[in-house]
C-alpha cells in the first residue's frame, strides 16, 4: 500500500500520514523532512540558496526514491504534484489523496507558520488567504487528478479507510 496526500500547505498532510500510519501499521514520511534531511538544510534555506526551481529537481527525485519502499504513507509538499510529471508519477505507483481543506482553515493554521513557508514567508497577515486562494486556483487542476479527494469536514480517519479498503 503506497499511499500520497497532496494539498495546499497547511491542509493537514503530515498530521493524517502520522495518524495513519499508526492506525494502519505502515511507515509515514514527510517529503520535506526527507530532502530536509539529505541536503542537510532546510526547505527555506534550499530555496533562499538555490532557488525554487533547484528545490523541484531536488523534490522530483526524492519522490522518486520511494518507487523502492512497499507500504508507507507520504506527506507531499503544497507544490510537489505540479511540477516534473510527479502527479503522473505518484498516480502510477500508488494511491493519491487530495486534502481539499477549506481556506479560511488553512489561512489560520498558516497564521504562525508561514515564516518557515518559503512561498509565503514576506506575506503580510491580512494577504495570505488572497495569495492562498491564488495558489490553489493555479494548482487547482493538478490536484483534481488525485485518484480520491476529501474535503472539509469529510476529511475523517473513517473516511480515508474506507477509500483505502475500496482501492485494495
Amino acid at each position: 500500500m503506497k499511499i500520497f496526500l497532496l494539498g495546499l500547505m497547511g491542509s493537514g498532510k503530515s498530521f493524517w500520514a502520522e495518524k495513519l500510519s499508526t492506525t494502519l501499521g505502515i511507515s509515514h514520511f514527510d517529503l520535506d523532512a526527507e530532502i530536509e534531511r539529505k541536503e542537510k538544510k532546510t526547505i527555506a534555506e534550499i530555496f533562499q540558496t538555490e532557488g525554487e526551481e533547484a528545490f523541484r529537481k531536488e523534490e522530483a527525485e526524492a519522490l522518486r526514491t520511494f518507487s523502492n519502499k512497499e507500504a508507507f504513507i507520504l506527506s507531499t509538499g503544497g507544490g510537489t504534484p505540479c511540477f516534473h510529471g510527479n502527479m503522473q508519477w505518484m498516480n502510477d505507483h500508488g494511491t493519491t489523496i487530495w486534502l481539499d481543506e477549506p481556506l479560511d482553515i488553512i489561512e489560520e493554521r498558516l497564521k504562525t507558520q508561514r515564516f518557515h513557508r518559503p512561498l509565503i514567508a514576506s506575506v503580510p497577515e491580512p494577504e495570505l488567504k488572497d495569495v492562498l486562494s491564488q495558489m490553489l486556483s493555479k494548482r487547482n487542476a493538478v490536484y483534481s487528478e488525485a485518484k480520491f479527494r476529501l474535503r472539509g469536514r469529510d476529511i475523517t480517519e473513517e473516511n480515508f479507510l474506507k477509500i483505502l479498503s475500496a482501492n485494495e
